[in-house]
């Protein structure tokens, strides 16, 4: 590989003409590099990634900036986003159990962090989607969105919890932190975001209260809102509002096949296609399908089809984008192109395929696909490094078909990878958030069972 090669002539250019003589070498055969173990390249990609949450967190709050450009590192610099620091607290634990930073440099960082979120814009209890870093005051998403974001605010809270029980049974300053981390999770009012009815919101705005009017149903990424607002200890949503909203009376369930594997769940609302792969991630960086199941579906086999249907559609390629193939794969949100060559973003899925096949999703999906996404982070590393790996682990997104590429980065897409390589080697985060105690009681009072956990 091109990095081992580099490490072995740093080495060598490094050393005095005292330690290395050209005479001293013997006449053997040329070095023949191994290649890297999958361990080895598992590890790597973690530290590429982790850098966008160590390297290139904002300065000031320790949270996740929303994006970075690689030809323009100060762009959009003091937008910092509510999700993407959720899942950068993850990466900062990763970076911590794998001896990329230490535990006392870790602590000092979350501790920023948390103390910054304590004095940030809260609307009972929720965070916005976007903050400025140096203030903390609200950036508005768009027009009516100036408020609360539940979802964002339900992905940071999973962050908060897994700090907790990291820290729980440290040193003073471990504890401290922990608590300040249950403080925070513990402020959301989540049964406000029901407004009497049985489902929850996803916004409210100071200056235009629900007005965006959009209830968060399944299935999509906001399964751990409801998981948490069950678990609350402090505002608490009942049961009806899981079964009656998210899962609108048992509407969720699909008798539909992609590919011949079963759908198991309405995406969107869709009874017969996938949706993007996030939604197979974001809510289980920390809740464990495997052996979790409730009346509706067993959400290992609907993680696990999700990822193996939008894999086996990238392997058929209907499209027939050019450059797809089973080492070649994933579609979820990211950046994209057009046909038209204009640039954008979008939610790629297998019904709304564009050629663009964005690195997040295979990497973050390895404790569904292990050998397929191994496949993937191979021909990532040892055959386009120089050209889809970049200062931040892979890039957001590419095209063969197009010839297209973009060197930037976002949180939500680069904050996924390492934790759902770290549950896939270790467990961490899912043993982490599921022996949390308010968490099994949640999820208890939801109807779910988890063979994996005891109960």
């Amino acid at each position: 590989m091109k990095n081992l090669h580099f490490l072995l002539t740093l080495i060598l250019f490094s050393c005095s003409s005292d330690d290395i003589k050209v005479d001293s070498i013997p006449d053997t055969e040329p070095i023949t590099m191994q290649p890297a173990t999958d361990m080895e390249l598992m590890q790597t990609v973690q530290e590429g990634v982790f850098k966008y949450f160590w390297d290139y967190t904002h300065t000031n709050s320790k949270l996740s900036r929303e994006r970075l450009h690689e030809n323009d590192l100060s762009f959009d610099a003091n937008t910092v986003t509510t999700g993407g620091s959720g899942f950068g607290f993850l990466n900062v634990l990763m970076g911590i159990e794998n001896n990329m930073i230490s535990k006392e440099a870790g602590i000092s960082h979350l501790q920023t962090a948390l103390n910054f979120l304590e004095n940030a814009d809260r609307f009972h209890g929720a965070w916005s989607h976007w903050m400025d870093g140096n203030s903390g005051t609200v950036l508005p998403f768009s027009t009516m969105d100036n408020g609360a974001d539940l979802v964002e605010t339900a992905l940071l809270c999973q962050g908060l919890i897994c700090i907790r029980e990291y820290f729980k049974n440290g040193n003073t300053a471990e504890q401290q932190l922990a608590q300040k981390a249950d403080a925070l999770w513990k402020g959301v009012e989540w049964d406000w975001f029901t407004q009497g009815e049985n489902v929850l919101y996803w916004h409210w705005s100071p200056n235009f209260n629900f007005e965006i009017n959009l209830p968060i149903v399944g299935y999509n990424e906001g399964l751990i809102a409801y998981i948490l607002g069950a678990a609350s200890p402090t505002h608490p949503i009942n049961a009806a509002v899981y079964h009656e909203g998210w899962a609108q009376n048992g509407a969720i369930k699909s008798e539909a096949q992609q590919y011949n594997i079963p759908v198991l769940l309405n995406h969107g609302g869709a009874n017969d296609s996938v949706g993007p792969l996030f939604w197979a991630h974001y809510s289980y960086l920390t809740l464990d399908p495997r052996g979790l199941t409730d009346r509706y579906a067993n959400y290992w086999d609907v993680v696990r089809n999700h990822t193996q249907i939008v894999l086996e559609h990238c392997i058929q390629n209907p499209n027939e984008f050019s450059g797809y193939s089973d080492k070649n794969w994933g579609l979820t949100a990211s950046y994209s192109r057009n046909a038209d060559g204009s640039t954008g973003y979008s939610d790629h899925s297998p019904t709304n395929d564009r050629g663009i096949i964005s690195p997040t999703a295979a990497l973050s999906s390895f404790p569904y696909t292990p050998e397929a996404s191994m496949k993937y982070l191979r021909y990532l590393y040892e055959e386009k490094q120089e050209d889809y790996i970049g200062i931040a682990g892979p890039i957001d997104a590419y095209s063969s078909h197009y010839q297209w590429k973009t060197q930037r980065y976002l949180a939500i897409d680069q904050g996924t990878i390492a934790p759902m390589i770290e549950n896939h080697k270790t467990q961490l985060f899912w043993n982490l958030f599921m022996n949390a105690p308010e968490i099994r009681s949640g999820l208890v009072t939801l109807g779910f069972t988890s063979t994996q956990h005891g109960f």
